[in-house]
């Protein structure tokens, strides 16, 4: 053995000495546990690409309510009260990590218009019955929508007509009407 040779049919930097008894010979894990190392990474990066997706996903629909419901807070409330009804103001503000005056006005304001629905908590003991709010349809939402819209664009529109000397200024010329879908 020379002074560059370790003994292992290796030379200094790890390759091999081309010793035919070294054929076959490996210093890695086995086959089978390469197999279950690649199985579990490539489990591990579906997951973490899943995971992306749904939040990718999840942030698409709030930006659509956010649309809808004005802002990205109403909308994240109005998600959260899809996903957890029943719930009471700080219940909303610990899920979605709001602040709790936030909360609290932005329910005042989503009650008003009719998106969520509110009632006392039952409890057994004296004090303070919280609110617990429910949020509406999804389906309702969007009806909601629609006659706003509308009627925004009808007011455009009779907003055009009279500047135009129009006489039947107060015509209604849109009309958008949502059909359930069939099962069909």
């Amino acid at each position: 053995m020379s002074d560059h040779d370790p003994g292992d049919g290796t030379t200094e930097d790890g390759a091999s000495d081309g010793d035919p008894a070294d054929e076959g010979r490996s210093n890695g894990p086995t086959d089978g546990r390469v197999a279950e190392d690649d199985a579990s990474s490539a489990r591990d990066r579906l997951e973490a690409e899943a995971d992306r997706a749904v939040s990718e996903f999840d942030e698409g629909v709030v930006d659509l309510l956010a649309w809808l419901l004005d802002t990205e807070t109403r909308a994240r409330i109005y998600v959260y009260l899809r996903q957890h009804p029943a719930s009471t103001s700080e219940e909303v503000a610990d899920g979605t990590g709001l602040y709790p005056s936030t909360v609290r006005e932005a329910l005042a304001q989503l009650h008003e218009e009719g998106t969520v629905t509110r009632s006392k908590r039952a409890s057994a003991g004296a004090g303070n019955n919280p609110y617990e709010y429910e949020a509406i349809a999804p389906s309702d939402l969007v009806r909601n929508a629609v006659g706003q819209v509308q009627s925004q664009l009808n007011t455009v529109f009779n907003l055009d007509r009279r500047l135009g000397g129009d006489e039947d200024a107060d015509q209604e010329p849109v009309r958008i009407t949502v059909e359930e879908a069939d099962d069909a």
